[in-house]
């Protein structure tokens, strides 16, 4: 079997990138190590940039999302007995960004994918990425217990941090910086309608705390709890307890249906191509997610490269391709200082003093009161541009779906 781009990974980046080259007429093959329910369940970011937004309904994804997904304007940060309203339109000229599960986002990829997109393949094991220095990779997996190889004229890894594409990177090349946060987030769903409109970041001596919300009739909600902690030790009625203390209201409460522990860390790989293999999303990089860039970096690293494929089919120049590294990696730790701003700021370290309390509370002060402070939050927030060649018209498969 042999493909022009196959793609290791089934998730978020991995689907938009099938059918961001599907748009462009380039052939490609998704393998997904996990079954088509387990994709279509895991629970994940659900803040989508104006970016990620525009791209979905360009590739024929934007239906449902423009029906269920919530347009929000703004964001709520509350610190020391304050609440005060980030407005992103004024902010940034009309900026927003839209509240739609990543959940929903896969379920509607693999939907358009499955009616007319290449092969989607499931619970297909990817062992490894071969010939990554050659014309022609190839990607050894297991299908239906049999062993199979795709040949390919180009591999995308969008498998995660634990996947296989990041090991095709030759170890003495490949490095990876990482940071490792000392707290956890505790994280609900519950059914219960949203007592706030915005998302609400709170700030407070007993710990960060998020209110966030799936629809207009679930919430998602966060606690900064310590490193190890354990779902069980958090009953239902000491969750909403927390919840209300820390952003200062009471809460609607309702029957909890999902309760995990989501560890906090940073991890940049670099670089982002090695010959023919090229790594997206968590493959290469990792943001907590406080600043909710996860999803929305992964996005932009598929948008360049399929801009990139699509300039190569095009004119048969590597230029935009040869240039992939190093256009994602300027917009990753432009975002990935944004979540360690984000998560530093609003996060009691176990280990701070009253000194660094105050420094953080003073720099919340300064985001209040400082037009160019919250402008620069809000600029951040709903995503930076993608690249200079999306800034400068661009070619290939961004440019042609915008007519």
């Amino acid at each position: 079997m042999h493909t022009t781009v196959g793609i290791i990974g089934g998730g978020p980046s991995g689907l938009l990138l099938a059918r961001l080259l599907h748009k462009a007429g380039i052939d490609s093959v998704v393998l997904e190590s996990r079954p088509r329910s387990y994709v279509e369940q895991r629970q994940r970011a659900g803040i989508l940039e104006q970016a990620t937004v525009d791209t979905l309904r360009s590739v024929g994804a934007g239906k449902r999302m423009d029906r269920e997904g919530m347009v929000h304007r703004g964001i709520e940060l509350r610190f020391d007995d304050r609440a005060h309203r980030i407005d992103f339109p004024s902010l940034t000229g009309g900026g927003s960004v839209m509240v739609y599960a990543q959940t929903e986002v896969v379920k509607d990829l693999i939907a358009l994918q499955l009616a007319e997109g290449g092969p989607l393949l499931f619970n297909a094991q990817v062992h490894a990425v071969e010939g990554a220095d050659t014309d022609r990779p190839t990607i050894r997996f297991t299908d239906g217990g049999r062993e199979q190889s795709l040949t390919c004229d180009y591999v995308v890894g969008c498998d995660g941090f634990h996947g296989v594409a990041r090991h095709a990177l030759p170890e003495a090349l490949r490095r990876t910086h990482e940071r490792t946060y000392p707290y956890s987030w505790l994280g609900i769903l519950a059914d219960a309608a949203p007592a706030y409109e915005e998302l609400i970041y709170a700030h407070s001596e007993r710990g960060f705390a998020l209110a966030s919300m799936r629809s207009p009739t679930v919430s998602r909600l966060y606690l900064q709890v310590p490193n190890g902690t354990d779902p069980a030790e958090w009953p239902d009625a000491r969750i909403w307890d927390e919840l209300d203390a820390r952003l200062d209201q009471p809460l609607v409460r309702g029957p909890i249906t999902a309760k995990s522990v989501l560890p906090m860390r940073s991890s940049v790989t670099e670089p982002m191509r090695y010959g023919r293999v090229f790594l997206a999303g968590d493959a290469a990089h990792i943001v907590p997610p406080t600043g909710a860039k996860g999803l929305n970096l992964a996005a932009a690293d598929v948008i360049v490269l399929a801009e990139a494929f699509a300039h190569r089919a095009a004119t048969g120049s590597t230029q935009l391709l040869d240039a992939y590294s190093d256009t994602c990696l300027r917009r990753v730790w432009r975002a990935e200082h944004f979540s360690y701003f984000m998560t530093t700021t609003l996060h009691a370290d176990p280990a701070q003093s009253t000194f660094d309390t105050r420094l953080q509370l003073s720099q919340l002060e300064r985001i209040t009161t400082s037009p160019h402070a919250a402008a620069e939050l809000a600029e951040n927030y709903i995503g930076l541009p993608l690249s200079p060649t999306r800034r400068s018209g661009g070619h290939g498969a961004t440019a042609r779906l915008r007519g």
